[in-house]
């Protein structure tokens, strides 16, 4: 009896549940269609609404441009790691510190915030050009929005352009069926982007690739005076953490590492 009545209170805790689902929904339904028709039923809403000048512009109202400047702000992260140094830098200073053999040495949050002070740096110019031809005139209504954010583009694909390897180029050209267009800079954004976080790939692994060889080096070395000694039971990692500090604070290699990343980009 106990467990029938058990069974019998769980399905009606089961029905009340589907009853209360059933009715949210129904709710739901019913409350987006009346918004569909309130929509509807306004055509000519004025939080909305884009504008055809005579001289062939367009004209997006207020609540437009924020609602577009919030979609923006909010792939802020995005644009970081796809559009400027970031990626490089990163990777870079990741392979660095598995070659050193401190694998949580740097933390990955101190790492992030050098790579981001790092980019800040090397993406100045383009800021500031930026700011210089395209924010500023917009927010002293100098310009339109759209071309604002023509202006905006610019510099930063310019930038991006200066970056790509044009094996790199000519793939996302050919994937994307662009290659009638001759001139790099006619490219739209949707090929500049994943062609430079391409070519930004390769060079960090090429870099990285390079700053490896001394730390392997020095492992090779310990581990063959281990075995040479008969210490085979003996990790060489143990013995060759040391060393490799060592090397690397006597060269002031973070000076080198930061300072090279930065000339990598032309700054």
């Amino acid at each position: 009896m106990k467990i029938n009545i058990i069974y019998l209170n769980k399905n009606k805790n089961k029905n009340k549940k589907s009853y209360l689902r059933f009715f949210i929904s129904l709710f739901a339904i019913f409350g987006f269609s009346l918004f569909i028709n309130q929509v509807t039923a306004a055509p000519n809403l004025e939080a909305l609404t884009l504008t055809n000048n005579l001289n062939g512009t367009q004209t997006y109202s207020v609540t437009l441009q924020v609602l577009v400047m919030m979609t923006l702000i909010s792939f802020i992260p995005a644009i970081i790691m796809m559009m400027t140094s970031f990626t490089r830098i990163f990777i870079v200073l990741a392979i660095l510190r598995q070659a050193i053999g401190l694998p949580q040495v740097p933390t990955n949050r101190i790492i992030i915030g050098i790579a981001i002070f790092m980019s800040i740096f090397i993406m100045m110019p383009v800021i500031t050009q930026i700011n210089e031809t395209a924010l500023t005139p917009f927010l002293e209504e100098k310009m339109e929005f759209s071309e604002a954010i023509n202006k905006a583009k610019e510099p930063l694909s310019g930038f991006m352009l200066n970056q790509i390897r044009a094996n790199d180029l000519a793939l996302f050209q050919r994937l994307s069926g662009t290659e009638a267009i001759t001139e790099p800079k006619n490219l739209p954004l949707a090929v500049i982007i994943p062609a430079f976080v391409t070519s930004e790939l390769k060079t960090s692994f090429q870099i990285g690739f390079i700053l490896y060889i001394p730390f392997l080096i020095i492992d090779l070395v310990i581990a063959s005076v281990l075995m040479a000694m008969g210490m085979m039971m003996l990790s060489p990692v143990v013995i060759s953490l040391p060393f490799k500090v060592m090397l690397f604070v006597l060269v002031d290699g973070w000076t080198l590492v930061i300072g090279t990343l930065a000339n990598s980009f032309g700054v």
